[in-house]
């Protein structure tokens, strides 16, 4: 959390207009009545690659610009298909109970990340990666996700203001968490998913 913070000193203003232009983008279409939930899916997942993709270079102190937002849509079809599958499995595992669902959907948080870092993969693999990548980390990144619901709080209280900070703030600690256990994680061989 505190390198997130150091990377966002002086810093604020484009990861900040990436943020409000992804949520008015993905809140707008899933709003269009009859439609919005499958255009939220087609339009949103493309969105979702690049908003990781900007995070996670912006993480790393490279030259960040809105226009990363959009390169999504460039692997649209591997973006989409990604999040059909991981809705899928993780729909699967909480018809079980709702713990093994979150389980399943922290097994498969770093699927963006590693999409956006290498897009020659398939949707397969990079959900297998992730789960893979995962395994011995979900509670450091369920912890992770728990240390800001203060934040989060405090954010509902302004009025929701405080979000336009947070969710740059969250993001790029996540982007930080991809990068701290991509190199101690396990080798990419398994095939299970």
């Amino acid at each position: 959390m505190q390198q997130s913070l150091q990377v966002l000193q002086g810093r604020w203003g484009t990861p900040i207009a990436v943020a409000v232009l992804y949520c008015v983008i993905v809140m707008g279409v899933s709003m269009i009545p009859y439609v919005g939930t499958v255009l939220s899916i087609v339009v949103g997942a493309p969105l979702v690659l690049g908003f990781y993709e900007f995070f996670l270079k912006l993480s790393r102190g490279e030259e960040v610009s809105t226009s990363i937002l959009w390169t999504g849509f460039s692997f649209f079809d591997k973006s989409v298909l990604t999040y059909l599958l991981m809705f899928v499995y993780v729909l699967l595992w909480s018809l079980l109970l709702i713990v093994p669902g979150i389980i399943a959907s922290i097994s498969y948080g770093m699927a963006f990340f590693i999409l956006a870092e290498d897009k020659n993969l398939t949707p397969a693999e990079v959900l297998r990666r992730s789960k893979q990548m995962m395994y011995g980390y979900k509670w450091k990144y369920f912890c992770l996700g728990l240390r800001f619901i203060g934040w989060i709080l405090l954010c509902i209280v302004t009025f929701g203001i405080g979000f336009l900070f947070l969710m740059p703030y969250m993001q790029t600690a996540y982007a930080k968490f991809y990068d701290d256990i991509k190199s101690a994680s396990i080798p990419q061989e398994s095939n299970e998913l």
